[in-house]
């Protein structure tokens, strides 16, 4: 076959071999991940060009593209239910390159939030098509088992992008990070539009109207397994947006790690990125609800006790045992996102692009909105991230007792086809 699909290949699903999908979809997911993270080490160079002198400020870079992020995924589902993956896809990533290259010229602080917004509404498109297409081809298990591959990228991206970060500002300017993400950008286009077929099925297409758009929000919305693993997933992860914002802060200011703090943020992200992993294997052996459950359990009980911890030693824990226990935390994050999405979105094949989109936006932009709260409260210690960490993960657990009606480690549910 060649590299680019021919027009009947890309309406057939099935024309894209398994791990090409896997990984384009990959590098869709990659492509926020490292929009957000590349930014990290840049954060005190861009406060002082751009005359930012209060720290936690600078933290909006990162907060107002999650914010364009989870907004805008409410959009982009309707449309490519009606208009297919594809070309929605191909809209949003056309929009996040507008933002990306417009960063690079930007004479102020609030123009660069505002490029950094629309950079996030424009990829937002990408995570509401990777789930819709991955939920067109899969459901169940195998679903759970491809998004935690897909999941296993997304995390390890926080590895390579401090570091691809640090070692363009020893070259030149945090502008040229704008210019890095607009090549990965564009990169992605050009491999989705050569290589990604149509996987709606056209008697799935639904008509851009009030009413049907409407009753298929009614059914994401009144759905209880669904709706309450939404709210699991925005808490939860408003925990790990919490932490993406004070990085530099924890690393530089609370423990003098200098410019170096990368190699630490990556050494954790490798063994997230390695539960992901090791999520996609045992998912199908031990259960969708077993693993996340327990791994959501096992990071209260991390976070309660590295709080205590921090207040025992005036704040914050010793640098060897900080990074030991944030690493535990971190390996029991990698077994809940993927199994909560999955179960958010398995009652909901037959609106699948509305309901990656209001899933998606509602996790991502509660969590931002969470995250960069607890982010903004940063005040010289870990009390209030670990206190975030250890409410966000309480409030995630009180969702998940109320979508399984108070029972944990239940059966996985039957797949099942959700009609408006």
């Amino acid at each position: 076959m060649s590299f680019i699909l021919s027009a009947e290949a890309r309406r057939d699903p099935a024309a894209l071999p398994y791990y090409e999908f896997v990984a384009m979809i990959a590098l869709l997911m990659a492509l926020n991940a490292a929009a957000i993270d590349v930014y990290i080490p840049a954060l005190q160079d861009i406060g002082s060009a751009l005359g930012v002198a209060d720290e936690n400020k600078r933290q909006f870079v990162i907060t107002a593209y999650v914010i364009g992020f989870g907004g805008a995924q409410i959009i982009y589902g309707p449309l490519s239910d009606r208009f297919g993956r594809r070309s929605v896809l191909f809209a949003g990533l056309g929009i996040y390159l507008l933002g990306a290259i417009a960063a690079i010229f930007v004479p102020t602080f609030e123009a660069l939030l505002l490029t950094r917004l629309v950079q996030g509404i424009g990829a937002a498109a990408t995570r509401v098509i990777a789930t819709s297409v991955v939920r067109d081809r899969y459901h169940g298990p195998q679903m759970a088992s491809v998004m935690s591959l897909v999941m296993m990228v997304f995390m390890v991206m926080p590895v390579f992008a401090p570091n691809i970060g640090s070692a363009v500002l020893v070259f030149g300017t945090w502008r040229e990070l704008s210019a890095f993400m607009f090549l990965f950008g564009l990169a992605a286009l050009i491999w989705a539009w050569a290589r990604l077929p149509e996987t709606l099925d056209p008697a799935n297409r639904r008509p851009l109207r009030l009413k049907p758009v409407a009753e298929a929000f009614r059914i994401v919305l009144t759905n209880r397994i669904a709706f309450c693993y939404t709210l699991a997933m925005a808490s939860f992860f408003g925990a790990l947006f919490a932490f993406i914002s004070q990085a530099e802060q924890v690393y530089t200011g609370i423990y003098n790690i200098g410019p170096h703090f990368t190699i630490y943020f990556s050494m954790v992200a490798v063994f997230m990125a390695a539960s992901s992993f090791a999520n996609s294997r045992l998912v199908s052996r031990f259960g969708i609800k077993k693993l996340s459950h327990g791994a959501l359990l096992g990071f209260i009980t991390m976070a309660a006790l590295h709080l205590a911890l921090a207040i025992a030693y005036g704040g914050a824990t010793p640098f060897p045992l900080f990074l030991a226990m944030f690493t535990a935390m971190m390996c029991f994050f990698g077994f809940v996102p993927t199994n909560f999405n999955a179960m958010a979105m398995e009652p909901l094949g037959r609106v699948a692009g509305v309901a990656s989109s209001v899933l998606g936006a509602a996790q991502t932009l509660g969590g931002g909105l969470l995250g960069g709260l607890i982010g903004y409260l940063y005040n010289g210690t870990l009390i209030p991230l670990l206190s975030g960490f250890l409410g966000l993960a309480c409030l995630s657990l009180i969702c998940v007792l109320v979508a399984e009606k108070g029972r944990l480690f239940g059966a996985a549910p039957r797949a099942v086809i959700t009609k408006p």
